[in-house]
């Protein structure tokens, strides 16, 4: 019967014994030096385990912060090897807490922030129109779309054009070419339709004309080498490919209406989806809305170098009022024309909501990215913390989404809202 299960739900091999398939990491989890008790910590692992046991995510990395001290660091599960299509003999490589993960659409708030940073430096004004840097994203119509627009998810390209070849993700100058011959759905800013994938190259493209050099060698530069990152590139090198954790389309297959929503934002079906993100010409591409890779840990550190104001170990990475205007709501709450949800967006960030958002109860000062749905990295000065959750699965609508939803729910509880007196930053 749970072979029958496993193969109508797609989903991994679960051990009853979870404490087999877990890696903590001792050293990097102190929750006693800013009083988080034991108690907490374990309510929280228990709701990322019940989200294993459903096992639609053969792999989980967790990282969380409080006040700036990592509480929990841990992983659970498999990076290769236990997936719904995987036999017995397949080779297990477990998941730790150093294997790099594919943010997807977490990579965003990444790539936003570098657009503030460049306008930190004076080499962008983020309300002029895109065309003013690349003039010939000027046709058919878009020459007054504004980095700013794109950034909020308002830049009338919320899609590459319809019959795509795949391989065309990775050619930056074609899809370029195909962006810039692209009719915009509306130019004014007025609806919310979320980008993506095209908003990224748009942005590539911004950053590399006004700087003369690459993404990847920007976010190097100013961002990963200072903050000490082992991972957090966009792709992985091709050397380097055999560490990066193998995603699995998992869960029931989408039917419609979630099919068409799959489509409209990805471009394809979840199984298109599956054999295009564990390609390694994917992989190794640099593909700023979809393929930054890293741990839980290094993204966790990204968002508490915002919540510190720009700040991490000392190092000014940017000013704090480069933070607080890239997590500035813009726009009202307001059906999403892609994901078709009600969203809060800022020029690059997805915010929480009251008296419940995306980041769960009374979270209207969080701020963060999902990627490809399940991902969850957010910060919420609101409580003090960063979270990044990591995993491996792709399912949509399936079974998962209660324990999802209640590690949301638990982590928002076992950290209440502090005074706004405590607060590192809040939105205003």
């Amino acid at each position: 019967m749970k072979q029958l299960a496993r193969r109508a739900l797609h989903t991994c091999a679960v051990p009853s014994d979870l404490s087999t398939v877990s890696h903590f990491d001792q050293d990097g989890e102190n929750p006693a030096a800013v009083g988080v008790s034991k108690e907490s910590v374990d309510s929280i692992w228990r709701s990322v385990e019940n989200l294993y046991r459903t096992g639609v995510h053969p792999g989980i990395q967790l990282s969380i912060r409080h006040r700036g001290e990592q509480v929990l660091h841990r992983a659970i599960g498999h990076a290769h090897g236990n997936g719904p299509g995987d036999g017995a003999d397949t080779p297990k490589v477990p998941m730790t807490t150093a294997t790099p993960v594919c943010f997807f659409s977490a990579s965003k708030a990444v790539t936003a922030l570098l657009m503030h940073m460049l306008a930190e430096r004076g080499l962008v004004n983020l309300m002029d129109p895109v065309s003013y840097y690349c003039p010939e994203f000027a046709r058919n119509g878009k020459r007054t779309i504004t980095i700013h627009q794109v950034l909020s998810h308002r830049g009338g390209i919320p899609a590459i054009p319809k019959d795509t070849p795949i391989d065309v993700l990775w050619d930056k100058d074609e899809i370029w070419r195909l962006l810039c011959e692209a009719k915009p759905v509306e130019v004014d800013g007025a609806k919310l339709a979320y980008h993506a994938i095209t908003g990224g190259y748009v942005m590539q493209r911004v950053l590399e004309k006004v700087t003369g050099d690459s993404i990847d060698t920007f976010l190097d530069h100013f961002l990963r080498k200072p903050m000490g990152m082992r991972w957090f590139t966009y792709g992985i090198d091709q050397t380097e490919l055999v560490h990066l954790a193998q995603t699995y389309a998992t869960g029931p297959r989408p039917t419609f209406p979630v099919s068409w929503v799959v489509k409209r934002a990805l471009g394809g079906d979840i199984l298109t989806v599956e054999e295009v993100v564990n390609d390694p010409r994917f992989q190794a591409a640099v593909i700023p809305a979809g393929n930054l890779c890293g741990t839980a840990e290094e993204m966790g550190r990204f968002f508490q170098m915002m919540l510190n104001g720009g700040v991490w170990e000392g190092k000014r990475i940017c000013s704090e009022i480069t933070v607080r205007r890239a997590i500035q709501q813009f726009g009202s709450l307001q059906l999403d024309r892609t994901l078709m949800v009600p969203m809060r967006f800022s020029a690059g960030m997805m915010l929480g909501g009251n008296p419940v958002g995306i980041w769960g109860p009374q979270s209207r000062s969080a701020f963060g990215h999902l990627g490809l749905i399940n991902k969850l990295c957010w910060a919420d000065a609101g409580r003090d913390i960063s979270v990044s959750l990591l995993n491996t699965g792709l399912p949509i609508v399936a079974h998962h989404i209660p324990a999802l939803a209640k590690f949301v729910y638990t982590v928002c509880r076992e950290f209440p809202l502090i005074s706004e007196t405590e607060r590192p930053l809040a939105l205003v």
